[in-house]
């Protein structure tokens, strides 16, 4: 039987392989839109393109960020030629040019379908554009990107609570409809804007040599610590009204498990000690909420969800598979509990055997507790992208080496 060290010193390559070989061929290979440009809005999961499909801002910005971020570690072409085929599509058909920031959809030959500006879409273009600024060096990238800051900073910020407004109009006024989806409440803040906003000031402080992001990455990450972590329970709370009232009492382990390490994340970038000291209790506080609520501890993976009638969602989406191999990992640094590191591996081996399509490429986007992919979904649609597991294996093969060894701690 494979021994915890012996897992982890494997898991770099396989990662390494998975990324390369996997997921970013797929995606240059399969999601390339050579009729309208950029990249398909839909793909089914047998490989057949939609070419009708809509395309989401979100999307864009991810696939910036991936191959943007592949390209910062290796220096292969194909990655800067999809970088640049997602930047250049980005400011060509999502930027609204008379009111800055970006669209939310636009339909696939790149007309605007819905133009409000949703904050969640604008962190996205921050972190995507950001990330192409570090790989390239690129000039307007950088100004993009703080165009945005600076707009998300001016129109989505409520100075009296401290929160980021969940959209605005095209030109920034107040809207009725806020929401991202179908699925989520039309409240006005929520947990999912706030810890991308944080994710995406994290990503600008590395590109931006300027005090501004920083402090504002101080003050959000300093908010999510004092008001959408539950201390008590170690979960996110969902949404909230005006006055940072809690609204949903669903727990979204995949949200937990990856806001963990993002918490880490932001407070070594702030360089606080006591924020550091305080992130990482948090995050070891939500890692192990999960791994004892939201764990499969017989099968390996991470469940969706918790309803808020109790009932247990023990799907398995893609993203909370990637991000709980990130979250345990850390969650191992920081406390050498091997429980931890045991689970990110158990995760990983039920990746590779039940989510990673070897066949086809790239991941389903959900299997049964048992591993059983679900019929009907996309390998590429408006949410499902290349970011949460190519970020993954890229963060698996960077922390791994640096971690303790197991029963050393």
């Amino acid at each position: 039987m494979m021994t915890t060290a012996d897992g982890l010193s494997s898991l770099p390559k396989e990662a390494e392989l998975e990324l390369r070989e996997g997921i970013l061929a797929f995606w240059a290979t399969r999601a390339v839109d050579r009729e309208h440009g950029g990249f398909l809005g839909a793909v089914s999961m047998d490989g057949r393109p939609d070419h009708a499909a809509a395309k989401g801002g979100v999307l864009n910005a991810r696939i910036l960020w991936t191959y943007s971020a592949a390209l910062r570690r290796w220096e292969e072409p194909l990655y800067r030629e999809l970088a640049d085929r997602a930047f250049d599509y980005l400011l060509a058909h999502f930027w609204d040019a008379e009111h800055s920031g970006l669209y939310w959809e636009i339909d696939s030959a790149g007309r605007v379908l819905a133009a409000r500006k949703q904050t969640y879409g604008q962190a996205f273009g921050i972190y995507g554009l950001a990330e192409y600024c570090r790989a390239t060096g690129n000039a307007e990238a950088l100004d993009r990107a703080i165009r945005l800051f600076e707009d998300v900073e001016a129109y989505a910020l409520d100075p009296v609570s401290g929160g980021y407004w969940e959209a605005r109009g095209r030109d920034w006024q107040p809207i009725e409809e806020i929401r991202l989806s179908a699925l989520d409440m039309n409240a006005p803040y929520s947990m999912n804007t706030h810890i991308h906003i944080m994710e995406a000031y994290s990503t600008l402080s590395l590109a931006w040599d300027d005090t501004r992001p920083r402090a504002r990455l101080r003050a959000v990450l300093e908010l999510v610590l004092d008001r959408v972590v539950n201390p008590e329970t170690g979960h996110l709370i969902l949404f909230f009204d005006e006055s940072w009232r809690p609204l949903s009492t669903v727990v979204s382990y995949g949200h937990d498990i990856e806001t963990s390490w993002l918490l880490c994340e932001a407070a070594e970038l702030v360089g606080d000690p006591t924020l550091i000291a305080r992130a990482e209790a948090a995050a070891v506080r939500m890692a192990g909420a999960v791994l004892a609520e939201g764990y499969d501890a017989a099968r390996g993976g991470v469940y969706n969800d918790r309803l808020g009638d109790g009932h247990l969602n023990t799907a398995k989406d893609w993203w909370p598979q990637a991000e709980g191999v990130v979250g345990f990992l850390n969650a191992y640094r920081i406390s050498g509990r091997e429980e931890f590191a045991q689970a990110a591996l158990r995760t990983w081996e039920f990746i590779d055997a039940c989510v990673i399509d070897h066949a086809a490429g790239e991941w389903y986007t959900r299997v049964s507790r048992e591993g059983v992919p679900e019929p009907g979904l996309n390998k590429v649609d408006f949410w499902k992208c290349p970011y949460h597991n190519a970020r993954a294996m890229l963060e698996a093969m960077e922390r791994v080496p640096l971690l303790p060894e197991p029963g050393r701690a």
